[in-house]
């Protein structure tokens, strides 16, 4: 015996639900499907994009925002 919740039986879903995730799922494979590539930047910082960490470094000075 495992309690495991993904091995339970899952309780079915209504019509609405499956409209849903069905319409969920075409404009998943829309956006992937017109998702062009961000452009390389010129001139930015090296390393880690720095403001996703909270900080940032320019000429040896890091300053928080």
């Amino acid at each position: 015996m495992t309690d495991d919740p993904s091995s339970s039986p899952r309780k079915p879903l209504t019509p609405a639900a499956q409209r849903a995730l069905a319409e969920a799922e075409e404009r998943r494979k829309a956006a992937a499907a017109n998702a062009t590539p961000a452009p390389k930047e010129l001139q930015g910082p090296k390393g880690p994009e720095p403001t996703r960490y909270g900080d940032w470094e320019r000429k040896g000075i890091a300053s928080d925002f």
